[in-house]
């Protein structure tokens, strides 16, 4: 009997934000997977360390995807990891690919699984506390209210457009393009809200473009609210 693959989200940042399913189904897997070189370069992993007993002695597959927007390496990166865990699959070994936050938002997760899925394996997704969410909580404020939109945009492409949006804009990655996030943000009076590293021992809040630095680390999130409400003022 084939073994199934399952996606799990480990949350932001903090262990104890992790949902016990999560727990329970890394606790029962034989195998984990990590996006990275090594299990100790891997975020979630050392998210996961905090809350599940005896994870250092699974076996370990490292699974690093290229930093590239090159749709033929990805590719090649995505096949080759599946080919790995498939041939754990094949051996009846169930295998949790540990991913940060939640694996339907913008995580290099979701394609493996398709790939292992169109060969006929089962696979499953763990839902996990999505970054967002869990800096919005940190501001102590909602996300949206009533009939306020929610924009969720990856700030690695052009975001230009995307700022026009009305409601709430939720910037990903914005670490890479932070300088572009600050100009548009000061051109276009829109308060914003940046959260480096939310939920880990270095996190680091900025309340406005003033306080945002020049530079960021990768886990980096900018809230931005429509000018006339803003995010209201921390509790």
């Amino acid at each position: 009997m084939n073994g199934t693959l399952y996606g799990v989200g480990v949350g932001p940042g903090d262990p104890r934000m992790m949902t016990l399913l999560a727990v329970e189904t890394i606790r029962k897997c034989t195998v984990i997977a990590v996006p990275a070189k090594g299990r100790e370069h891997a975020m979630s992993y050392r998210i996961a360390e905090g809350m599940v007993e005896g994870i250092a002695k699974k076996e370990c597959l490292t699974l690093s995807t290229p930093m590239t927007k090159d749709p033929e390496l990805l590719k090649q990166s995505y096949e080759a990891a599946a080919a790995k865990i498939i041939e754990q699959l094949k051996e009846g070994r169930d295998v949790a690919y540990l991913t940060l936050g939640d694996p339907t938002i913008y995580s290099t997760y979701i394609y493996i699984q398709r790939l292992v899925k169109s060969q006929g394996f089962p696979a499953c997704i763990i839902n996990g506390v999505p970054s967002f969410c869990a800096a919005a909580a940190k501001m102590g404020d909602s996300l949206a209210d009533r009939s306020e939109q929610i924009h969720i945009i990856p700030s690695n492409y052009d975001i230009e457009e995307a700022m026009e949006y009305p409601g709430t804009k939720i910037l990903m990655k914005a670490a890479s393009h932070l300088s572009e996030v600050r100009r548009l943000l000061q051109e276009k009076n829109q308060p914003g809200f940046m959260i480096e590293n939310c939920g880990l021992p270095d996190e680091h809040i900025y309340s406005g473009t003033e306080e945002m630095p020049e530079e960021a680390g990768y886990y980096t999130i900018v809230l931005v609210k429509d000018e006339e409400r803003g995010l209201r003022e921390r509790t």
